[in-house]
């Protein structure tokens, strides 16, 4: 996970200095390597505070420690981020809101609104369920009632942009006639309750009984869709 968030971090900037440098010569390369260092700094910090949120809590999360675990001074957090709240914010646009744009740029489906709601809710589950966004997730379920303005960001920003993808689906599908209870459109949560019960679960119980999540997910499609005929 911190490669991969330093990779994303650095990669845009990385294409930009490069560019510069071509066009510009050489004297541009001191200004295009202090980019990418600043850069590899940023992405440092946020793997750094995503490690720390998670172990201790969004209260009990220190700047002090999080400067330790990515080996830089206290102050060099402040020429990136005002404070810890914009930090979490950082860390949820880096690692949850990749996530939820893949359901607004589905293509239109050439196939059933089933297909394309396995698809994303699937991938969803494989890429959250045991990993660390799924910590993250659980983290904003935890603390996000005492901490409203960092509940309102990820409402804007994460579920909100769900909920729209999955009442688009969801009106396609009645309008295609493969979904009969018209009023799930009014409740698009229930469409990705499974995820939700599957990322609370595997924090609680998964070690008292072990979820098997795209079974449920199956199971509850099935409950909307009607069960998929075997040929």
């Amino acid at each position: 996970m911190t490669k991969k968030l330093t990779k994303l971090a650095t990669s845009s900037a990385s294409r930009a200095n490069a560019k510069g440098a071509a066009s510009a010569g050489g004297e541009e390369a001191p200004a295009s390597n202090r980019a990418t260092r600043a850069a590899e700094r940023r992405a440092a910090i946020v793997d750094a505070a995503m490690e720390e949120f998670i172990a201790r809590g969004f209260a009990a999360t220190r700047l002090d420690d999080i400067a330790k675990r990515a080996g830089v001074a206290k102050g060099t957090i402040y020429l990136h981020f005002r404070d810890k709240e914009s930090m979490f914010e950082e860390l949820v646009r880096t690692v949850i809101v990749p996530v939820v744009a893949k359901l607004n740029a589905l293509p239109p489906p050439t196939g059933s609104v089933r297909d394309l709601v396995e698809a994303f809710a699937g991938n969803f589950l494989k890429e959250v369920i045991g990993t660390r966004r799924g910590d993250l997730v659980r983290l904003i379920v935890a603390e996000g009632p005492r901490f409203p303005s960092v509940a309102d960001f990820y409402y804007r920003e994460v579920v909100s942009r769900g909920i729209a993808g999955m009442r688009a689906l969801i009106e396609l599908g009645i309008a295609r006639g493969e979904i009969r209870e018209k009023d799930l459109a009014r409740y698009p949560q229930i469409l990705v309750a499974p995820a939700m019960i599957a990322v609370i679960w595997q924090s609680l119980f998964a070690r008292h009984a072990p979820l098997d999540a795209q079974d449920m997910l199956r199971v509850h499609l099935d409950l909307i869709f009607g069960e998929r005929r075997t040929t």
